[in-house]
């Protein structure tokens, strides 16, 4: 049996309101993380039917004290004021038995206090991008949110079109955000400000727990954190879609997929969510938003530190994400070593893929079959400028010549780097497809695939080819 804390709850009246779950009509468990389970320590015995109705908030676990979280944020640049958990509840704090603690947390839970005009509800489709997406992430090595289980059921829920109400339980060790703390602040709160900070800090960072500078350390760690995560999300293609200050998490995790979208075609303008008309969070604009938020984050922290202090906080974010950049891209390269030259050799293939539009995981992956030996590279068939594409791959080999690595081992390392398989979004919507006619079958065999992204095992072929035109073009909004 799990066993649960909750300090959320016992810690911090006042930040959020109690309350239970709204079952769904009909609900079924369609699907559940094996892997996962068996790093909370769940057996199999807990997917079997008798246990649906935790899956499906209708029973609670003992130990378990559900809760909605409330706080604020900005949302496309503009304040918002208070947001919350409108459709999801904390169930409880798992205690694992090596001292972590994770929260479980219910989507598609129903109206809580926080639900504005929303009903509470999610919809097959939002939990089945959420689960792949956040597994396909974790898989890559990308800190974010897990997801456990999807329960669908034969309530209708109404979005775009009427659809089956749906329910994703995820966990992560905390889904305190940034718009937590700004919450507190704009309610002129700060008292509560450093309440919060306190919590996290004790919980999540105690090494600090008892410094004079403990808020400095925490908050640079935090803009380190963030900087080292938007790293990650550039170097595999990954646009968010929805960067609002209550979708960043205080542990730099990928918190909230809606309209997110892998590149296929590299294009750095990418928009992935249809809403965003003027592009505030478009792919390359990803880094500078972040670093926006980072300054009403510490802005609602202004009361614990001195200006000064808050500003060299900050400083960090642009060291910590560019050293993280620079190594994860000259990995994806195939160097091992640093160079003045390496910007203009990544810069100049960036530059001819975005010229022809082509395919950001398909190109780098074919760039790890390079042979330095060779003039010709299996990359080159993929342009069609071979002018250009010649002239660049010159200067490359020249580069790799320099190091004096075998190709093998170098084919062998950028391969664990290069993902073969991504979630596109047309993938995504094929697992869709099946699970809103309760067929697991693709959703199965893709969650399998992402779970080993860096494989060239050709069972999974379909899902390493490249996405048929309607799969560039899928219109994903926030209702998702």
């Amino acid at each position: 049996m799990p066993q649960f804390d909750n300090t959320y709850f016992t810690q911090l009246p006042g930040f959020y309101t109690a309350l239970t779950p709204t079952p769904l009509k009909g609900a079924r468990l369609l699907y559940h993380s094996e892997p996962l389970a068996q790093d909370l320590g769940l057996e199999a015995s807990w997917f079997s039917a008798e246990h649906t109705p935790v899956w499906a908030g209708e029973r609670l676990l003992p130990g378990m004290q559900p809760l909605a979280q409330v706080y604020s944020g900005h949302q496309f640049g503009v304040w918002a004021g208070q947001l919350g958990d409108g459709r999801g509840i904390l169930l409880g704090e798992q205690r694992l038995g090596d001292g972590r603690h994770m929260d479980w947390h219910l989507k598609g839970a129903g109206l809580t206090p926080y639900s504005r005009m929303g009903d509470g509800r999610a919809v097959v489709r939002s939990v089945v991008r959420e689960f792949l997406a956040s597994e396909a992430l974790h898989h890559l090595g990308i800190p974010t949110t897990r997801a456990l289980t999807i329960v669908t059921s034969d309530e209708p829920v109404y979005r775009e079109r009427e659809e089956r109400g749906a329910m994703l339980l995820r966990v992560a060790e905390s889904h305190v955000r940034f718009g937590h703390f700004e919450h507190f602040y704009y309610r002129q709160q700060p008292e509560q400000v450093q309440q919060l900070a306190d919590y996290v800090i004790a919980k999540h960072w105690p090494q600090w727990a008892q410094a004079p500078d403990r808020y400095a350390r925490w908050l640079t760690d935090v803009v380190e954190r963030t900087a080292r995560l938007i790293a990650h999300w550039q170097t595999v293609g990954f646009a968010h879609g929805v960067m609002n200050t209550d979708n960043m998490s205080i542990l730099g995790l990928t918190i909230d997929f809606g309209p997110f979208g892998f590149l296929d075609d590299y294009q750095p303008g990418y928009i992935c969510n249809h809403s965003d008309y003027q592009g505030r969070y478009a792919f390359d604009n990803q880094p500078a938003v972040a670093f926006w938020n980072l300054h009403r984050l510490a802005q609602a922290l202004s009361d614990l530190m001195p200006t000064e202090v808050l500003q060299e906080a900050l400083k960090a974010y642009e060291p910590a994400l560019m050293a993280a950049f620079g190594a994860q891209m000259r990995a994806k390269l195939g160097l091992f070593t640093q160079s003045a030259k390496d910007n203009d050799v990544l810069t100049g293939l960036l530059s001819l893929m975005a010229k022809e539009g082509r395919d950001y995981t398909r190109t780098f992956r074919l760039l790890s079959e390079v042979q330095q030996d060779q003039a010709v590279s299996p990359l080159r068939d993929e342009f069609i400028d071979r002018e250009a594409f010649d002239r660049w791959y010159q200067g490359y080999r020249e580069r790799l010549q320099e190091e004096g690595v075998s190709d093998g081992e170098r084919q062998q390392a950028m391969k664990a780097v290069n993902p073969r398989i991504i979630l596109r979004n047309y993938l995504a919507q094929q697992a869709i497809d099946g699970a809103e006619k309760d067929d697991i079958s693709t959703l199965t065999r893709l969650h399998q695939a992402l779970r080993d992204p860096y494989s060239d095992d050709p069972a999974f072929d379909d899902f390493a080819a490249l996405p048929p035109d309607w799969g560039k073009h899928l219109e994903i909004s926030c209702s998702s």
